[in-house]
């Protein structure tokens, strides 16, 4: 089966991207399952339930989240109501929603999806996100071994030594939250899918999503400024993991950015 993995969606300029290219790229890769990162998908800041509606409307099949899950108050309910929008699973016991689910494709396929939160430069108090993997990973491989962690991490060692850890627990590793699209996809010695980060879907005349003049005025002067979403040049950014059914290990993993007409 082939699984469609985005990275961070922002704003509406990453929305739009999505509405123009996501149906065509379905297509072209033969796509079985699609799965996003949508932390930075309102107004390029947390997400809201009727925009999750609209990516799920799109195409998606399960929205991951990060370090902006809590951004919008109203997403709380939803959490506790959607299991295909899933929050970090290593926040502490009794946080709303859950980390982790196991879907179905319109064909019946199971698919796992873990969400992560990597602890390097992050501002949250979690849990470990390896010892995290390995517990979830025993439970799930009961249902099926076809399992895809979204690790959003500042830091590359970080993903990195994420990776081969999980290296032939699950299908793929894909990172997130950096915003700018590694070149380092490969397939793990023990056929697990990897990349350090996604990419964004969003505006790419920007830095990392954000209006580039105010940016750049920040890092001039040291003074602080109110960020504002950037709009031009939008472009969807992830991967194609083509995995086995049977066995849960990946074959093949395809890098792809598409620009917005």
């Amino acid at each position: 089966m082939n699984i469609l993995c985005l990275g961070d969606i922002v704003g509406k300029a990453g929305r739009k991207v999505m509405d123009e290219c996501l149906a065509d790229i379905k297509k072209e890769y033969a796509v079985d399952f699609v799965i996003a990162n949508a932390e930075n998908a309102a107004g390029g800041s947390g997400l809201t339930p009727k925009i999750a509606k609209q990516l799920f409307r799109l195409g998606c099949d399960v929205l991951t989240l990060g370090d902006h899950v809590w951004d919008r108050p109203e997403l709380v309910e939803t959490l506790n109501d959607q299991k295909n929008i899933l929050r970090p699973e290593n926040f502490p016991e009794g946080t709303p929603g859950v980390g982790w689910d196991i879907a179905e494709t319109s064909k019946g396929q199971k698919v796992g999806v873990i969400n992560l939160l990597g602890r390097v430069f992050m501002r949250y108090n979690i849990d470990c996100p390896f010892r995290a993997v390995e517990k979830i990973v025993k439970e799930m491989h009961k249902k099926t071994n076809i399992i895809v962690v979204d690790f959003h991490a500042e830091a590359t060692s970080e993903k990195i030594a994420f990776g081969l850890f999980s290296d032939g627990k699950v299908s793929a590793v894909v990172g997130s939250h950096t915003h700018i699209q590694t070149a380092d996809e490969q397939i793990l010695p023990e056929g697990t899918a990897y990349i350090t980060d996604l990419g964004m879907t969003g505006p790419y005349d920007s830095v990392i999503g954000q209006k580039k003049e105010k940016i750049i005025q920040r890092f001039l002067t040291s003074i602080p400024v109110r960020f504002e979403v950037a709009k031009g040049d939008p472009a969807l950014c992830g991967v194609v993991v083509e995995v086995d059914d049977k066995t849960g290990k990946a074959h093949k993993v395809t890098r792809i950015q598409r620009r917005s007409e």
